[in-house]
């Protein structure tokens, strides 16, 4: 299973135009749905990036979008340096695209479903099929009929089959969804690997522990807008950071102690609440690491004597609840204090 969290050896492709490169992109339906609203997004080459949102928010239109299966009805896109709405061929030659639903024929074997795939994309050789199978460990059932394959397996041959023109970009639509852990997992694997040699993967996903494990970077589309675009670690602490949890001996005393000894702290921010509980206090704010040993310090030092402690990160549960339950208005006044600290300082 991949590790949680950006992986610090993820390749970077700074080489060429972007991977993507969208200018407030929209798609109004003819009975003035807009199913997509000023999308501006760059993607640089070899970034494992993720696309988050509520269903219906956007998600599948907007790969579409950057694919070619939809026109666009407002602003520009390039994909790979070209245009997607000019250059369509062009910009399906860079590309692989793994939809939501399996578009494997289950009566062909493994190998007859790339060699279609090859043929489709007029790749020549049985190489490329061979190298395939061993990526998504499918060789050894290479001439069974894919209507024999559990759903793991289907996916796997599905993630394949987009690869099979080696393409810059590809775009994973919600590819793990109804897996079961375990295939999931092994699915995470082969992206990864593709990612790896350099391939940009875009990813829609409802799960967002995999958002968490695999990508650099996400963005967040909400009723066709995107509303927060930033590296996992960074959303999170956008909407909170992380929670410190105090435990005391000594009963309401002494938490109305750590509870005085928290507030006096010169390192208690702003963004930061404080509640006690029959046990001791809980602090959420954006620099709970950061604080947490200073306020154990300044306890000790009062005399208040400390049971337990624990620091829990923010998930991106949290962001994704912050976002599509609660609306952006929290999230977006938190980025905004931030980028005005950071300038002061500089």
């Amino acid at each position: 299973m991949p590790s949680n969290g950006p992986r610090q050896d993820a390749p970077t492709h700074s080489d060429g135009p972007p991977a993507v490169d969208a200018e407030e992109l929209s798609l109004t339906y003819a009975d003035g749905t807009e199913a997509v609203r000023d999308v501006s997004l760059t993607i640089p080459r070899g970034e494992f990036f993720g696309f988050l949102g509520p269903n219906g928010a956007g998600k599948t239109t907007t790969i579409k979008l950057l694919s070619t299966l939809l026109a666009p009805t407002g602003g520009t896109a390039r994909i790979n340096g070209y245009d997607v709405a000019d250059e369509r061929p062009a910009v399906r030659g860079t590309v692989g695209y793994m939809a939501q639903h399996i578009s494997v024929d289950t009566e062909l074997t493994a190998r007859e479903n790339l060699r279609f795939a090859c043929e489709a994309y007029g790749v020549t050789g049985g190489s490329r099929i061979d190298e395939l199978l061993d990526l998504v460990d499918l060789a050894d059932v290479a001439d069974t009929p894919a209507g024999n394959f559990s759903g793991g397996m289907q996916k796997r041959l599905d993630a394949a089959m987009a690869l099979v023109h080696d393409p810059e970009l590809v775009f994973l639509d919600e590819p793990t969804t109804g897996l079961d852990p375990k295939a999931r997992n092994r699915l995470w694997d082969y992206f990864e690997r593709i990612n790896d040699t350099g391939t940009t993967i875009f990813l829609t996903t409802q799960y967002l522990e995999e958002a968490d494990a695999l990508c650099d970077r996400l963005a967040v589309i909400r009723d066709g807008e995107l509303v927060a675009d930033d590296s996992p670690t960074a959303l999170k602490r956008r909407v909170g950071g992380a929670r410190l949890t105090v435990d005391v001996e000594g009963g309401t005393d002494a938490v109305d102690d750590a509870a005085r000894v928290a507030r006096r702290s010169d390192l208690l921010t702003d963004d930061a609440t404080l509640d006690t509980t029959e046990d001791g206090l809980t602090v959420a704010t954006s620099t709970a690491t950061d604080y947490g040993p200073d306020l154990l310090v300044a306890l000790r030092d009062a005399g208040v004597s400390v049971t337990g402690f624990d620091v829990e990160e923010a998930t991106l549960d949290d962001v994704f609840l912050t976002i599509a339950d609660e609306g952006t208005d929290g999230l977006d006044a938190e980025h905004t204090q931030q980028t005005a600290a950071a300038g002061e300082s500089a």
